[in-house]
């Protein structure tokens, strides 16, 4: 009923507690609450604070409490990069079976510490099975073994885990589909010109797709902008039940059709019509009563440029295979068939991983309610959501597709 967040970027000044501040006021003041004292119930995602700043166990009561969320349950939510849309999918949970009315979903993340580097990108590494860390990425980089890494292409020194894992992903589907690697870089210089138009974006400026292609090499066939950066920032969302919107401006309100969490399976790497992401998407059009072809928007995880190309695909925004070509014909730009990531995605408006599924939201609502100006979608009505994290086996952890809208 309410949705709010911060300017995305590299905040070193800014604590996780202020971040979270900023954001809960916006959506306070965007549902129209004078106080806190309506909410029942509170979930907090956040994946960095234990980590970098030895804040656990209570971050969320600790960065709620000076924002006037006291005296409630609160949950503490981590689940990599779907952390955001988690909290989110256990507050719907909450309201349907009954327990209270309305609710409040924070994600807020820091991510950039310039004095603890390494920390920041040894972080992800926890978002896979450690104890079988190195026969993982084995088994991962063989699915890469019929695209060879260029001879004389060095990956960057500094990188996330995941870098490497997307890559050969990338690769895999390369060889399979005949992806090319600049239709990724369609992807990213899609959602970077995007993101000159939304003001929380970390990064407002155009790239070509041969600017892309030219960038800093970071792990074969990425390049730097073919990658979601560090980010920190924080989103907030105030959730009620059908009851209680007579507390709030009606008008504004935005139905959620669907929510649905899976985690990964033990698939076949070549059985991609089990992805979890496909899976997810199939359960979220169960539910909603609706399929791909009603979507008029959607938001999805690039935390690279190749990720998107996946995800649309398990969407059924088009069909198994095609999403790079599907990309490099322009259908998702805003104006063509169905615009993916009219925000600028992860690649270009930044990537808190714990706010992340929130943001991704926000940027649903926002357009649903015909409020993103320039990048608004014409006649909006339905919009999907895909927001994964971690990686098991084959595929992401963890997966939430979500869809809004159907008024």
């Amino acid at each position: 009923m309410g949705s709010g967040m911060t300017s995305l970027g590299k905040f070193p000044e800014r604590s996780v507690r202020e971040l979270t501040g900023m954001a809960v006021a916006k959506a306070r003041e965007d549902a129209g609450l004078a106080d806190a004292s309506l909410f029942e119930a509170a979930w907090f995602s956040n994946t960095r604070q234990a980590l970098l700043e030895g804040q656990n166990g209570i971050r969320g009561e600790v960065a709620l409490r000076p924002n006037g969320v006291t005296g409630i349950p609160v949950t503490n939510v981590e689940n990599a990069c779907a952390s955001g849309s988690t909290g989110f999918y256990n507050a719907l949970a909450f309201l349907k079976a009954g327990f209270g009315e309305v609710a409040l979903v924070v994600g807020a993340e820091k991510m950039f510490f310039p004095e603890n580097r390494e920390g920041m990108f040894r972080a992800f590494r926890g978002s896979t099975d450690t104890l079988e860390f190195d026969s993982q990425i084995e088994a991962l980089l063989s699915l890469a073994k019929d695209m060879p890494i260029p001879e004389g292409v060095e990956p960057a020194a500094e990188r996330s885990v995941f870098m490497d894992i997307y890559a050969a992903f990338a690769r895999y589907h390369m060889a399979r589909f005949g992806t090319t690697q600049r239709q990724i870089a369609a992807v990213a210089a899609k959602n970077h010109h995007h993101s000159t138009m939304n003001p929380d974006a970390q990064y407002r400026f155009d790239m070509s797709i041969d600017e892309v292609l030219a960038d800093k090499p970071v792990s074969w066939p990425f390049t730097r902008s073919m990658c979601a950066p560090i980010s920190d920032g924080a989103a907030a969302m105030i959730l009620c039940t059908g009851s209680a919107l007579d507390k709030f401006d009606a008008a504004r309100a935005v139905p959620v059709a669907a929510c649905a969490l899976v985690s990964s399976s033990d698939r076949h790497p070549d059985d991609l019509d089990n992805h979890l992401g496909r899976r997810a998407a199939l359960k979220a059009y169960d539910q909603a009563g609706v399929g791909p072809e009603a979507m008029s928007v959607a938001e999805v995880h690039d935390a690279t440029a190749f990720a998107e190309i996946l995800q649309i695909e398990n969407l059924g925004l088009c069909a198994r295979g095609d999403g790079g070509a599907f990309t490099e014909s322009g259908a998702t730009a805003l104006g063509g068939r169905i615009p993916v990531n009219p925000s600028g995605g992860l690649l270009s408006k930044g990537h808190p991983v714990g706010a992340t599924g929130i943001i991704q939201l926000h940027e649903l609502v926002t357009q649903l309610r015909g409020e993103a100006g320039a990048r608004q979608v014409e006649n909006a009505r339905w919009a999907i959501a895909e927001n994964g994290g971690g990686f098991l086996g084959y595929e992401e952890a963890s997966t939430v597709v979500t869809i809004l809208g159907g008024r």
